[in-house]
């Protein structure tokens, strides 16, 4: 059998041994491994160091501040998104690996995401932002002016204000866009919001009848700490989503003074006529003004004018 020296000699050639003192080299010649050596002089010896070289050569070998990583899905390290730090650990040398920029990034992202539900909303609107919104009308300038104000006055008191929008305007001119910039500034925020398009969920409500997730929806909708409502008037309007489902809402909305966005091709009067006839043709004139006497006390009015932005 050959001995152990003897197969030590044939391994560990002379351009192994050059190379290791090559590796050992770059690795203390590191400015980030000499102050970690440095800042842990007492408890590190040059057998430690010795013994810890691969670890310390992985350390230095890896993107350091993203710096060698384009995007985060381009990271380079071998746990993506996560970047090594030297730590010393039962008498070795080793390395922890923490969440890098871009990874703190994706999360804080991805935070401010769960913070909006959107319900049947359409993702050019969910991605809207207020820095995105065409001021060249002077309306759209008013509309960012009082969203602005509400961000601002909760940033002031750390309590959000009672009154939400109600914005009107003709199809196109950036009503949605609006509602979905308003949603993302809470959510960075970290305020939670729920934006809803009135007319498909409403459709969804009579569904929900069957499969007996009614309480259930309407309870997500109407405790929501910001409901925006998206599109109000568009739909065909039957006496029992009008009173059951968005009376309802409302009504919670205003008791418990939540604030609620709305957006619509109609002003106040226009849809207080609209909600007057049911799908039956039934005029309610009575049971619409209760609808309005919520929104109204739940909203301030700003007219949206401008060109569309669907023909732009």
């Amino acid at each position: 059998m050959e001995r152990i020296n003897e197969t030590l000699k044939r391994v560990v050639s002379p351009e192994f041994t050059t190379r290791l003192n090559d590796m050992k080299k770059e690795v203390l010649e590191d400015a980030r491994v000499q102050k970690f050596l440095e800042e842990n002089a007492s408890d590190i010896n040059k057998e430690i160091v010795d013994r810890s070289l691969s670890k310390l050569y992985e350390f230095i070998s890896q993107s350091h501040d993203c710096g060698s990583c384009p995007t985060l899905d381009q990271c380079q390290n071998y746990m993506k998104g996560y970047e090594p730090k030297l730590v010393l650990d039962r008498n070795l040398i080793d390395n922890d690996f923490i969440r890098c920029k871009r990874g703190i990034i994706e999360d804080e992202r991805k935070k401010v995401i769960s913070m909006i539900d959107s319900i049947h909303m359409p993702k050019e609107v969910m991605e809207a932002s207020l820095a995105g919104v065409d001021l060249e009308d002077g309306s759209r300038v008013v509309a960012v002016r009082a969203a602005k104000d509400f961000l601002n006055e909760w940033e002031r008191t750390n309590v959000l204000p009672v009154k939400g929008l109600y914005i009107y305007g003709k199809f196109g001119v950036g009503k949605s866009y609006l509602l979905g910039a308003l949603a993302n500034e809470l959510a960075a925020r970290h305020i939670h919001s729920v934006v809803v398009y009135v007319p498909e969920f409403l459709r969804e409500m009579k569904q929900a009848i069957q499969d007996q997730s009614l309480a259930e929806k309407i309870e997500f909708v109407k405790r929501a700490p910001v409901l925006m409502l998206d599109d109000i008037g568009a739909e065909i309007m039957s006496s029992w989503t009008r009173d059951e489902i968005l009376g309802t809402i409302l009504h919670y909305r205003m008791s418990e003074q939540l604030p609620t966005f709305m957006s619509s091709n109609f002003n106040y009067d226009e849809l207080q006529h609209h909600l007057s006839f049911t799908q039956r043709g039934e005029k309610e004139v009575v049971k619409a003004g209760r609808i309005m006497e919520r929104i109204r006390a739940l909203t301030t009015p700003i007219a949206l004018q401008g060109k569309n932005w669907r023909e732009s």
